[in-house]
């Protein structure tokens, strides 16, 4: 799943080639992937590209009233529009300099659930492999409007260390769930958890409530360590490096079996009905490997 740093570097990189731009047309192949209906895809068409950012692991591109839009304007912020997007598990952005065809998107065009054309004849697909559609995307006067961005919490990037341990402690739970909760803290998921998790020397079962000051204090600096080192490692790529880049900056996620680069010792997995998550036990818990099963008793 893409998250704070791939989607920032996306944001980036459409803002070097895609702003600016005005757009063709927004064509939708996948119609259970746009959430909305009001405003529809058709009112994007004339605008001008004018900004890519992003709320936590939501894309957010955005586009301003243009004299081709057939729109009338109204007065204030809502003549702009917001495409925002949930990359999900499976979803992703590929970056086209042309298309093959001029023709529209059918219903159903393989993964491709939206294509976004643009007037120099370039443009992007929003992608998702796999049966288990999860991507969603949301045509917005105001980011707000759409769930997920309205309950997130503060950027992961932005948050004091006291915040932080605020937060951090507002939940009972174990961290690594705490960690990527959403509404405690935007931008953070299950790649970089591992990683800041295992940075920190913390076991990812660890409970909140016996977290001391000192230890919340090294967690948020593993934080900040690591995703604003993935960050700087991720921005400046093309989108179809991001995923590459990012598997190869990982020192314990999706490396089951490897040497921890840290002490040498076998990192070790525990999986989940949906997910799994990568520790090493000679860092983070002692030694002892945690238990393999969901209802397994837990060692701390």
């Amino acid at each position: 799943m893409p998250e704070l740093p791939e989607v920032e570097a996306l944001a980036a990189y459409l803002r070097e080639r895609a702003v600016g731009h005005t757009v063709e047309r927004l064509e939708v192949s996948s119609f259970s992937a746009l959430k909305t209906y009001d405003p529809p895809a058709s009112a994007v068409a004339g605008r001008p590209l004018t900004a890519a950012g992003r709320h936590g692991k939501f894309l957010d591109i955005g586009f301003s009233t243009g004299v081709a839009s057939g729109f009338p304007p109204r007065e204030g912020p809502a003549d702009d529009l917001h495409l925002i997007v949930h990359l999900a598990r499976a979803g992703w952005l590929h970056y086209r300099d042309t298309f093959k065809s001029p023709a529209p998107l059918k219903p159903g065009s393989g993964p491709i659930a939206l294509r976004m054309r643009l007037d120099d004849g370039s443009g992007f697909d929003l992608t998702e492999a796999g049966t288990q559609k999860s991507l969603a995307a949301y045509l917005v006067r105001d980011p707000a409007e759409v769930p997920g961005v309205s309950r997130l919490g503060p950027d992961a990037l932005a948050v004091t260390a006291d915040e932080f341990a605020a937060r951090i402690r507002s939940r009972n739970g174990q961290i690594k769930g705490v960690l990527t909760d959403q509404e405690v803290l935007a931008g953070i998921g299950n790649a970089y958890s591992d990683e800041i998790l295992h940075a920190a020397k913390m076991s990812p079962f660890a409970l909140t409530g016996k977290l001391t000051d000192e230890q919340l204090h090294t967690l948020y600096e593993a934080m900040r360590v690591i995703e604003t080192d993935a960050v700087a490692r991720s921005v400046g790529q093309k989108a179809a490096e991001l995923k590459g880049e990012k598997r190869a900056g990982m020192r314990v996620h999706a490396r089951t079996g490897l040497p921890c680069p840290v002490c040498g010792d076998t990192v070790r997995e525990v999986s989940f009905a949906d997910k799994s998550l990568q520790y090493c036990a000679k860092c983070q818990t002692g030694g002892k490997p945690l238990a393999d099963r969901r209802l397994s008793k837990l060692i701390r």
